[in-house]
């Protein structure tokens, strides 16, 4: 019998926001906003794109793209720490959810995946099917808790890992001219007998107001230990991503990640 593969659960950010520069430009033109846009490009390092479209989406708002466009604006905030600071203290939080961010989860637990996909506002997921994906092996992490009687639980993982490996035998999934109908219908009832923890990869889309929120929820002392985990590290990624964005944010002793400005 072999080992279970054990792993650790990482997390990837494969897309971010990106602005057409030459559409914002041409809405610009019509209102008469372009120094806005031409004072961010002057900036120096790369534009950040999805702090350029939260601040687009807030401009738009108040028509405050420069003095003289809104009567009722008299000042207009250029630095962009600033104008987000006030976005944030004003709980303007809808100007948020403009902009996107997309994490590929990898080696997480199903009961990680389960909690996750409870976060559904301001979201969307796409997870890895055990109905076409057959279990040849069961790649599992030993919770903390468990580590105490880390040989015991290896062993169950191990006793259920060979069992997906001998019933699929057994059934036949291999045998030449097996129906891919049938083939998917015995995946399917296979995995109603693996571990809830087994590893698994999910994509997970959310807005920064969706962001914000789940990273306060799932970091907190009382969350659950993976998510923790797992949720330092979107935090510490969205403050590399998006630093106005989550400029509040400040990391406890306890792990947390608690924002200055709630209900943002």
């Amino acid at each position: 019998m072999e080992h279970v593969k054990e792993t650790q659960p990482s997390v990837f950010l494969i897309a971010r926001p990106s602005v057409d520069l030459e559409g914002a430009r041409a809405y610009l033109e019509s209102v008469g906003g372009e120094s806005w846009l031409d004072l961010r490009q002057s900036e120096a390092g790369e534009i950040n794109q999805g702090e350029l479209l939260a601040e687009f989406a807030g401009r738009i708002c108040y028509r405050s793209w420069e003095p003289g466009l809104n009567p009722n604006v008299t000042r207009i905030r250029t630095d962009r720490e600033a104008y987000f600071a006030n976005v944030l203290q004003s709980f303007h939080g809808s100007v948020l959810e403009h902009a996107n961010y997309s994490f590929a989860f990898r080696n997480v637990s199903r009961v990680f995946t389960h909690e996750l996909v409870r976060h559904r506002a301001g979201s969307a997921f796409s997870q890895e099917s055990l109905r076409y994906v057959r279990l040849t092996d069961i790649g599992f992490r030993v919770a903390p808790a468990l580590e105490p009687i880390r040989d015991q639980v290896l062993s169950l993982v191990e006793t259920l890992e060979e069992f997906q490996r001998s019933a699929a035998d057994s059934l036949g999934l291999d045998d030449e001219g097996m129906a891919f109908a049938v083939k998917k219908e015995i995946t399917s009832a296979l995995r109603r007998l693996a571990p809830i923890g087994l590893s698994t990869d999910i994509l997970w889309t959310a807005n920064v107001r969706t962001l914000r929120h789940v990273i306060e929820m799932r970091t907190a002392p009382g969350a659950e230990e993976e998510l923790r985990q797992v949720f330092n590290l979107v935090a510490e990624t969205m403050k590399t991503a998006a630093p106005n964005l989550f400029q509040d944010f400040q990391r406890e002793e306890d792990g947390s990640w608690v924002p200055e400005w709630r209900k943002v």
